[in-house]
């Protein structure tokens, strides 16, 4: 209680339907300068990049777009998108979509102010300077990337997702307008909410919580249990849309000032090896991974199952903890996550992928000691059920 803590996210965090708006009247009174925008070919395709253009249009700010981000954003899309905010002579950026463009963003800001090739951040706290400004226009209720410290950026020649910590990374403003996530299709929404999720139960129960965090998280987890199979079966559902935003953002919130865990750890593995996208990787491993931590905090797993729903009052702490895995798998089920066995996952591969995934930088945070062999079970369990 008495620790010194260092909370970290972005300076102005604008949430709600017509954030948009609001977000770019915002910009226009910076003098920034040129903006890239850094986005993705589904952005592109879903017309939401006409939406901002047209705005930045309106209040005659400049901008260059670079779409070529990738669902796992590599090496060669950062070093892409650098060379054409280069050549533009562009002077911020706009992130504009999920974790992919939020992420490539940050890493593209990072090396703009200092040099050198993203391989070298790899870790903890690498650079010296500020990133350019980074403006953070989210479009799905999921990674929180546009409000946190981390981005995960993939080296295809080595195979690896790289977990980079850097609160020189950090966006200048955060915006979340649900208006832009209507538009979402059902896979992607089911997928992107169980990764708030994840960030939600990961964040209150991971070995650095604290008193703001728990309260964060509780919250979150709550605000996505009444909503999020509501947002995947009616998209157009603005107030679903809308709590699905407020409960990504306050996860995010958390877990970048507290850390993750294992689900983490070992979803980083199948999106380096298969290109699985990140919430469903953490949706599959969700289940197994809280079930093998219950132990480590009846209580707190009670309080989850509690937060989704569960009649939980009667049981003891222990019984109402396993409520919280039931409760999992049920809306896992209910929005159609597919199990590990219909992915493209090889059981020849469990090692490899287990010890790639200890030596993640999540690891740390998880609430139980965890083995390379406790994590090549919870693989083979994922892959049974």
């Amino acid at each position: 209680m008495l620790a010194v803590r260092k909370i970290y996210w972005p300076a102005l965090n604008i949430v709600g339907p017509g954030a948009l708006s609001e977000g770019i009247q915002e910009i226009a009174k910076m003098n920034l300068g040129k903006a890239l925008i850094v986005t993705d070919k589904g952005i592109i395709e879903a017309q939401i990049i006409d939406d901002v253009t047209k705005k930045l249009t309106e209040n005659n700010l400049e901008f260059a777009i670079f779409s070529e981000v990738s669902p796992n954003p590599t090496v060669k899309n950062v070093n892409e998108g650098l060379e054409l905010l280069k050549k533009e002579n562009c002077d911020y950026i706009i992130s504009l979509g999920g974790g992919s463009p939020q992420d490539a963003a940050k890493a593209i800001g990072i090396l703009a102010t200092n040099g050198g090739d993203i391989r070298d951040y790899n870790g903890v706290s690498l650079s010296k300077n500020k990133s350019l400004p980074i403006i953070a226009i989210n479009t799905t209720s999921g990674t929180a990337s546009e409000v946190t410290i981390n981005y995960v950026i993939t080296d295809e020649e080595k195979k690896v997702k790289m977990v980079i910590v850097d609160s020189n990374s950090l966006a200048t403003i955060s915006i979340n307008d649900p208006e832009l996530m209507l538009k979402k299709p059902k896979q992607l929404t089911a997928a992107t909410g169980m990764d708030a999720l994840t960030h939600a139960i990961e964040a209150y129960t991971t070995l650095g919580a604290y008193r703001l965090s728990d309260i964060l998280t509780l919250e979150s987890i709550k605000i996505i249990g009444e909503s999020l199979e509501n947002a995947v079966e009616n998209g157009e559902d603005l107030e679903a849309r809308s709590k699905m935003a407020w409960g990504s953002f306050i996860a995010g919130l958390a877990f970048s000032n507290c850390g993750l865990g294992i689900v983490h750890s070992m979803a980083h593995q199948l999106g380096s090896e298969y290109n699985l996208p990140h919430g469903v990787a953490n949706a599959i491993l969700l289940p197994e991974v809280v079930e093998y931590n219950l132990s480590s905090n009846y209580k707190k797993f009670k309080e989850i199952a509690e937060a989704l729903g569960e009649n939980v009052k009667l049981l003891s702490d222990e019984e109402g903890a396993k409520k919280a895995v039931e409760a999992i798998r049920k809306l896992s089920n209910k929005i159609d996550i597919p199990k590990l066995k219909d992915t493209k996952f090889n059981l020849e591969d469990i090692q490899k992928l287990s010890n790639q995934a200890f030596n993640d930088i999540c690891t740390g945070g998880n609430p139980k000691q965890v083995t390379v062999e406790a994590i090549e079970n919870i693989y083979l369990k994922a892959y049974k059920n």
